[in-house]
């Protein structure tokens, strides 16, 4: 489903929405996941009056579990399969599930849920390769075959990555590394198993996920998904599409991608992913971007792009930089890029664009003349005289409003750790004391132009520092925050409701 989107702007529709990722849900088993804790906050969202629920890029995990560092765009985190929903499909018993590990209930400790998970998937695994449940095989076969397109390449990949012990596919002999078609053929023979176990994975995943998503679009409720404009050089996409990056003979990047200094770090940010030979890209009209747009919008409603601005121009680094602060700005085929995407698929895209940091007058042509929804980051506005994120500066509808993000501390941290100017401004801009200063928050953020309103869980909740999800520049402690099963309850929802009706929304 989609609602109206950007080009709408002769109607009044406004949607709000809460942007929470999977991993934080309640579950016993150590980390959130797609059954009861996911279909109890759809219906929290329902009770609430919210249109919108917005994920963090739901990829497979590597480099610090973060959702930014994949070993696939277009392949499913498994940590998120439900147990439960195993043992309904008969791939598990009730035994199986009966010993779960004391697992904190307020964060992921991803290594030991990761060990008692992969046990649980490959018993899960044993039973579908004995199934006589020809429903199951048959839905297996037909996810294979249309997603072959990615999925024969992610397989192979993680079957190699297993049996390499996780090392980097750089790392790999040179038949697996950079196979031709006759290596490639013998390695799948040889690793056959492995590969079977993987797309069995994909399989649950994509059936879980989208089973979720019908029931939240059912409720008149869209996901808003995340795109990251770069990918992980440890993963399917680099390792099986080497040409479409700047990489070296060995397949190491020749230069890297990050962002100069600003709000959020000193030295810029130092990312590491490879860049893309956008030369290649364009000389077969983006079908790998066209392919990777398509496949999320096939998972989400709407898609946010993030860094946006470095579909018009990037932020190359020295590959043997130590921070970002000696990079380069790039140009970036970001118009004749979504030229091509929109005559692809069809029609107008509901794109969202992650239009942070260091904006210039070309990336807000290439924002608007596609008509993509810019964000206003309410926590941005208070630090200085007149900021343009304040809500009386919002010169269009078109734009989504955020209390903060992902990137940002809860709007309780932020306000605590302000300084007392900002302090004083948000009490009188928001003409407020501040006793529920997460809440004041969300009500001026509902009440704004904004055809779009967004927050965090976290500032439903009224949380503080601790309970942000990601400080940037950080390699460790992140991506861990969940709420506990209780946390929310109707009350929460009906002074929700009540505040997002009383500004249309």
């Amino acid at each position: 489903m989609h609602f109206k989107t950007s080009a709408d702007d002769h109607t009044n529709y406004r949607y709000s929405g809460i942007l929470l990722h999977p991993t934080s849900f309640p579950s016993p088993y150590g980390v959130g996941d797609l059954g009861k804790g996911a279909y109890d906050f759809v219906d929290f969202l329902q009770a609430a009056g919210q249109h919108l629920w917005q994920v963090l890029p739901l990829v497979p995990t590597s480099l610090g579990n973060s959702p930014y560092q994949g070993y696939s765009v277009f392949a499913g985190n498994t940590i998120l399969i439900s147990p439960e929903k195993l043992v309904e499909q008969k791939l598990l018993t009730r035994e199986d599930v009966a010993h779960i590990p004391d697992f904190p209930p307020d964060r992921v400790d991803y290594d030991a849920v990761i060990e008692y998970k992969t046990e649980l998937y490959e018993k899960a695994y044993e039973a579908f390769l004995h199934t006589a449940d020809k429903n199951l095989l048959e839905e297996y076969d037909s996810f294979c075959e249309a997603n072959s397109f990615w999925l024969d390449q992610y397989s192979l990949f993680m079957a190699g990555k297993d049996y390499h012990e996780g090392k980097s596919w750089i790392e790999w002999e040179e038949s697996l590394r950079d196979p031709g078609p006759e290596e490639r053929i013998l390695w799948e023979k040889k690793l056959k198993k492995e590969i079977i176990y993987h797309k069995f994975l994909q399989y649950l995943f994509y059936t879980q996920w989208y089973e979720l998503k019908a029931y939240a679009n059912e409720r008149n409720i869209a996901i808003v998904g995340d795109l990251p404009i770069f990918v992980a050089l440890n993963s399917a996409d680099v390792w099986g599409n080497k040409e479409l990056f700047k990489l070296d003979e060995k397949g190491h990047p020749t230069e890297v991608a990050g962002v100069p200094p600003d709000y959020f770090c000193a030295e810029g940010q130092l990312w590491g992913n490879p860049l893309y030979d956008w030369d290649i890209h364009e000389a077969d009209g983006f079908q790998w971007w066209i392919s990777r747009i398509r496949n999320q919008l096939d998972q989400v409603d709407y898609l946010r792009l993030d860094h946006f601005r470095g579909f018009e121009a990037y932020w190359a680094v020295p590959a043997d930089a130590l921070n970002a602060i000696g990079g380069t700005w790039r140009r970036a085929p970001g118009e004749k890029l979504f030229r091509a995407v929109e005559k692809a698929l069809g029609g107008e895209l509901p794109l969202f664009a992650e239009d942070l940091g260091l904006i210039t007058p070309e990336v807000e042509k290439l924002r608007d003349t596609f008509q993509f929804p810019g964000m206003r980051v309410l926590q941005f506005a208070y630090d200085g005289d007149e900021s343009t994120f304040l809500p009386h500066q919002f010169d269009t509808r078109n734009c989504i409003c955020y209390t903060g993000t992902h990137d940002n501390d809860t709007s309780l941290g932020w306000y605590q750790h302000a300084s007392e100017y900002s302090r004083d401004k948000v009490r009188r801009y928001m003409n407020t004391d501040a006793s529920s200063v997460s809440w004041d928050f969300i009500r001026t953020c509902l009440g704004t132009i904004a055809r779009y309103a967004i927050f965090p869980l976290q500032d439903v909740l009224k949380l503080d520092s601790n309970s942000r999800m990601n400080v940037p520049g950080t390699p460790e402690g992140n991506w861990g925050w969940r709420y506990k099963a209780g946390d929310l309850n109707s009350g929460m929802a009906d002074g929700l409701r009540q505040m997002t009706h009383l500004f249309g929304r």
